[in-house]
Protein backbone atom coordinates (compact mmCIF):
# COMPACT_ATOMS: atom_id res chain seq x y z
CA UNK A 1 0.00 0.00 0.00
CA UNK A 2 0.91 3.14 -0.77
CA UNK A 3 1.40 6.41 1.18
CA UNK A 4 1.62 10.40 1.12
CA UNK A 5 3.35 12.38 3.32
CA UNK A 6 0.77 15.16 4.91
CA UNK A 7 1.07 19.03 5.42
CA UNK A 8 -0.65 21.83 6.81
CA UNK A 9 -1.31 24.63 5.44
CA UNK A 10 1.53 26.90 6.52
CA UNK A 11 3.38 23.83 4.72
CA UNK A 12 4.90 21.72 7.31
CA UNK A 13 4.67 18.24 7.86
CA UNK A 14 2.15 15.95 10.39
CA UNK A 15 2.41 12.58 9.26
CA UNK A 16 1.64 10.69 6.69
CA UNK A 17 -1.54 9.04 5.22
CA UNK A 18 -2.15 5.53 3.52
CA UNK A 19 -3.34 5.88 0.04
CA UNK A 20 -5.62 2.71 -0.99
CA UNK A 21 -5.25 0.22 -3.50
CA UNK A 22 -7.94 0.57 -5.24
CA UNK A 23 -7.09 3.87 -6.54
CA UNK A 24 -3.31 4.36 -5.87
CA UNK A 25 -2.09 0.41 -6.65
CA UNK A 26 -2.65 0.06 -10.83
CA UNK A 27 -0.31 -1.24 -12.79
CA UNK A 28 0.58 1.04 -15.73
CA UNK A 29 -1.50 0.59 -18.76
CA UNK A 30 -0.34 2.59 -21.57
CA UNK A 31 -2.76 2.04 -24.23
CA UNK A 32 -5.88 3.39 -22.07
CA UNK A 33 -4.45 5.90 -20.88
CA UNK A 34 -3.56 7.37 -24.42
CA UNK A 35 -6.56 6.58 -25.56
CA UNK A 36 -8.22 8.67 -22.77
CA UNK A 37 -5.74 11.42 -22.81
CA UNK A 38 -5.81 11.85 -26.83
CA UNK A 39 -10.00 11.62 -25.83
CA UNK A 40 -9.38 14.71 -23.72
CA UNK A 41 -7.30 16.78 -25.71
CA UNK A 42 -8.97 16.40 -28.73
CA UNK A 43 -12.47 17.59 -26.54
CA UNK A 44 -10.32 21.48 -25.72
CA UNK A 45 -10.69 21.36 -30.25
CA UNK A 46 -12.89 24.18 -31.16
CA UNK A 47 -13.49 22.70 -34.74
CA UNK A 48 -14.51 26.80 -36.06
CA UNK A 49 -12.45 26.61 -39.22
CA UNK A 50 -14.94 27.00 -41.46
CA UNK A 51 -14.23 27.60 -45.59
CA UNK A 52 -17.15 28.49 -48.39
CA UNK A 53 -17.88 25.59 -51.44
CA UNK A 54 -18.62 26.73 -54.66
CA UNK A 55 -22.75 26.66 -54.25
CA UNK A 56 -21.94 29.21 -50.76
CA UNK A 57 -19.97 32.02 -52.31
CA UNK A 58 -21.96 34.88 -53.02
CA UNK A 59 -22.51 35.80 -56.80
CA UNK A 60 -21.42 33.63 -59.67
CA UNK A 61 -25.00 33.64 -61.32
CA UNK A 62 -24.32 35.14 -64.31
CA UNK A 63 -21.44 33.55 -67.14
CA UNK A 64 -19.08 35.88 -67.59
CA UNK A 65 -18.58 35.52 -71.04
CA UNK A 66 -19.47 33.63 -73.89
CA UNK A 67 -18.90 30.44 -74.71
CA UNK A 68 -16.96 30.54 -77.94
CA UNK A 69 -15.08 33.08 -79.99
CA UNK A 70 -13.16 34.48 -76.71
CA UNK A 71 -9.64 32.08 -77.28
CA UNK A 72 -10.07 31.58 -73.66
CA UNK A 73 -11.27 28.70 -71.38
CA UNK A 74 -15.06 28.35 -71.31
CA UNK A 75 -16.26 29.95 -67.63
CA UNK A 76 -19.73 29.13 -66.10
CA UNK A 77 -19.15 31.28 -63.46
CA UNK A 78 -16.90 33.62 -61.44
CA UNK A 79 -17.16 31.12 -58.15
CA UNK A 80 -15.38 28.50 -60.02
CA UNK A 81 -13.00 26.85 -57.37
CA UNK A 82 -10.09 27.57 -59.29
CA UNK A 83 -11.22 31.35 -59.84
CA UNK A 84 -10.04 34.27 -57.54
CA UNK A 85 -12.81 35.04 -54.94
CA UNK A 86 -14.57 31.20 -55.56
CA UNK A 87 -14.98 29.02 -53.52
CA UNK A 88 -12.49 26.11 -51.97
CA UNK A 89 -13.11 22.32 -52.75
CA UNK A 90 -12.62 19.66 -49.61
CA UNK A 91 -11.99 23.06 -47.14
CA UNK A 92 -12.46 22.65 -43.47
CA UNK A 93 -15.71 22.77 -41.75
CA UNK A 94 -17.54 23.14 -38.55
CA UNK A 95 -17.51 20.06 -36.24
CA UNK A 96 -16.87 18.34 -32.80
CA UNK A 97 -13.55 16.43 -32.48
CA UNK A 98 -15.27 15.14 -29.28
CA UNK A 99 -14.60 11.17 -28.63
CA UNK A 100 -16.60 8.56 -26.98
CA UNK A 101 -14.53 7.23 -24.10
CA UNK A 102 -16.44 4.39 -21.86
CA UNK A 103 -16.50 5.77 -18.28
CA UNK A 104 -14.61 2.67 -17.55
CA UNK A 105 -11.55 3.70 -19.51
CA UNK A 106 -11.69 7.13 -18.15
CA UNK A 107 -11.16 5.84 -14.15
CA UNK A 108 -8.50 3.34 -15.33
CA UNK A 109 -6.67 5.79 -16.84
CA UNK A 110 -7.05 8.27 -13.89
CA UNK A 111 -5.83 5.19 -11.77
CA UNK A 112 -3.04 4.34 -13.28
CA UNK A 113 -1.49 7.99 -13.69
CA UNK A 114 -2.66 8.54 -10.10
CA UNK A 115 -0.73 5.29 -9.16
CA UNK A 116 2.48 6.22 -11.37
CA UNK A 117 2.53 10.20 -9.27
CA UNK A 118 2.24 7.79 -5.87
CA UNK A 119 5.08 5.37 -6.76
CA UNK A 120 7.65 8.56 -7.52
CA UNK A 121 6.32 10.20 -4.53
CA UNK A 122 4.92 12.97 -6.06
CA UNK A 123 1.48 12.89 -4.26
CA UNK A 124 1.16 15.06 -1.16
CA UNK A 125 -2.05 15.57 1.18
CA UNK A 126 -2.90 18.57 2.54
CA UNK A 127 -4.41 18.49 5.93
CA UNK A 128 -7.32 21.60 5.87
CA UNK A 129 -7.47 24.11 3.19
CA UNK A 130 -8.12 27.29 4.74
CA UNK A 131 -8.25 30.15 2.32
CA UNK A 132 -10.52 32.95 4.28
CA UNK A 133 -9.20 35.28 2.13
CA UNK A 134 -8.03 35.22 -1.38
CA UNK A 135 -4.05 36.04 -0.41
CA UNK A 136 -1.47 34.28 -3.03
CA UNK A 137 1.35 34.60 -0.03
CA UNK A 138 0.44 31.73 1.93
CA UNK A 139 -0.43 29.58 -1.12
CA UNK A 140 2.95 30.31 -2.60
CA UNK A 141 4.67 28.98 0.74
CA UNK A 142 2.17 25.91 0.77
CA UNK A 143 3.50 25.18 -2.58
CA UNK A 144 6.74 26.39 -1.65
CA UNK A 145 7.49 23.46 0.61
CA UNK A 146 5.45 20.40 -1.20
CA UNK A 147 7.00 21.06 -4.77
CA UNK A 148 9.96 21.09 -5.82
CA UNK A 149 9.73 23.97 -8.75
CA UNK A 150 7.72 21.97 -11.14
CA UNK A 151 3.65 22.11 -12.21
CA UNK A 152 1.68 21.34 -9.03
CA UNK A 153 -1.96 20.36 -9.08
CA UNK A 154 -4.15 21.19 -6.25
CA UNK A 155 -7.04 18.68 -5.36
CA UNK A 156 -9.76 20.56 -3.41
CA UNK A 157 -12.82 18.73 -2.33
CA UNK A 158 -15.72 21.53 -3.48
CA UNK A 159 -15.07 24.77 -5.44
CA UNK A 160 -12.89 26.88 -3.70
CA UNK A 161 -13.49 30.42 -4.84
CA UNK A 162 -10.36 31.87 -2.72
CA UNK A 163 -8.17 28.96 -3.18
CA UNK A 164 -8.26 28.96 -6.77
CA UNK A 165 -7.98 33.26 -6.73
CA UNK A 166 -4.77 32.65 -4.36
CA UNK A 167 -3.85 30.59 -7.10
CA UNK A 168 -4.18 32.11 -10.34
CA UNK A 169 -1.35 34.31 -10.09
CA UNK A 170 1.24 31.34 -9.15
CA UNK A 171 3.27 30.15 -12.56
CA UNK A 172 2.75 26.63 -12.60
CA UNK A 173 -0.32 25.85 -9.85
CA UNK A 174 -3.68 25.19 -10.96
CA UNK A 175 -6.89 24.18 -8.79
CA UNK A 176 -9.28 21.79 -9.44
CA UNK A 177 -12.05 19.80 -7.60
CA UNK A 178 -11.74 15.70 -6.93
CA UNK A 179 -15.50 15.37 -9.24
CA UNK A 180 -13.71 17.29 -12.17
CA UNK A 181 -10.29 15.54 -11.81
CA UNK A 182 -9.22 13.50 -14.84
CA UNK A 183 -5.86 11.75 -16.28
CA UNK A 184 -5.02 14.65 -18.13
CA UNK A 185 -4.92 17.24 -15.58
CA UNK A 186 -2.91 14.45 -13.29
CA UNK A 187 -0.23 14.22 -16.54
CA UNK A 188 0.39 18.04 -16.73
CA UNK A 189 1.44 18.28 -13.07
CA UNK A 190 4.64 16.91 -11.68
CA UNK A 191 3.21 17.05 -8.31
CA UNK A 192 -0.23 16.17 -6.95
CA UNK A 193 -1.55 17.71 -3.41
CA UNK A 194 -5.08 16.30 -2.92
CA UNK A 195 -6.98 18.06 -0.03
CA UNK A 196 -7.51 15.35 2.90
CA UNK A 197 -11.86 15.87 2.08
CA UNK A 198 -10.90 15.68 -1.47
CA UNK A 199 -9.05 12.52 -1.28
CA UNK A 200 -12.14 10.60 0.50
CA UNK A 201 -13.82 12.06 -2.19
CA UNK A 202 -12.29 10.39 -4.90
CA UNK A 203 -11.84 7.07 -3.54
CA UNK A 204 -15.15 6.71 -3.51
CA UNK A 205 -15.57 7.60 -7.00
CA UNK A 206 -12.61 5.55 -8.17
CA UNK A 207 -12.87 2.89 -6.32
Amino acid sequence: MASAKVYKMDGSESGTVDLIDAVFGHEANNGIVHDVIKALQNAKRQGNAETKTRKEVAGGGAKPYRQKGTGSARRGSTREPHMRGGGVVFGPHKRSYRQKVPTAFRRKALCCVLSDRARGERVAVLDALNCPDPKSKPMKQLIGSVSNGGATLLVTAEVNRNAVLSARNLEKVSVTTASDLNALDVLSANRVLIERGALEKLEARLS
